[in-house]
């Protein structure tokens, strides 16, 4: 296993940023130095997303958070492996420039790609007024992260009844739609995360922000890589 040593972020290049300026430095650490077997999928790093591409500020295939979460993360990891479960994480922390990327990406109408897949029945003109697209994201205060649950061996994902950041009342945890076991399953992800003090988001069974965060009113902006 790596040294358990965090990555300071004023280490790595930046740009000017939209973003509110940020009154500390944080500490990122790859999630792997913490919990080297949970899987890591970041979506945003290549093209299976909702725009079709690589979004800008994903440099590496990393999951990168605060030392806070990805500590906290480690420990419903470690809790899951007594049941020969696992998390697979699809983002981390997001680099404002990602989230910029998006917001220009819901203003073109042109641009729809993946609409089949990751929002067939929402027009794309809505997205912001849904609040499926923001100009903000608590991803980028580095202590919110998207994942699911894995078979622990194989690694293939549970059933939740929705993929991944499907734009749909269907990814609401509380949709009455999924049958049993995938309502289940979603319960017990977020059972998970609250044992070891992540927050939900009733709109996505993905999402999971930790309680205490280190750096609740910052948003940052440096590539993961």
């Amino acid at each position: 296993m790596q040294s358990d040593q965090a990555l300071p972020i004023e280490a790595l290049p930046a740009r000017p940023s939209t973003a509110q300026s940020a009154p500390v430095q944080p500490q990122l650490i790859d999630i792997h130095r913490v919990a080297p077997n949970i899987r890591v999928d970041m979506r945003y790093y290549g093209d299976e997303n909702f725009t079709g591409r690589p979004v800008p500020g994903y440099e590496a295939p990393q999951c990168l958070l605060s030392l806070e979460a990805a500590h906290a993360l480690g420990g419903a990891q470690a809790e899951l492996a007594e049941y020969d479960l696992g998390l697979k994480v699809f983002d981390c922390y997001r680099p404002q420039r990602a989230v910029d990327a998006f917001a220009a990406w819901a203003k073109d109408p042109a641009d729809t790609l993946r609409k089949a897949d990751y929002y067939p029945d929402v027009p794309k003109s809505e997205l912001f007024e849904r609040g499926y697209i923001a100009r903000r994201s608590g991803h980028s205060r580095a202590s919110t992260v998207d994942l699911t649950l894995v078979d622990l061996e194989s690694g293939k994902e549970l059933d939740m009844g929705s993929g991944y950041d499907l734009f749909d009342t269907l990814s609401w945890p509380a949709d009455p739609r999924p049958d049993a076991q995938q309502r289940a399953n979603r319960l017990l992800l977020r059972q998970a995360m609250l044992g070891v003090g992540f927050r939900p988001l009733k709109q996505e069974w993905w999402h999971f922000t930790l309680a205490d965060e280190p750096y609740p009113d910052s948003y940052f902006d440096v590539p993961v890589r």
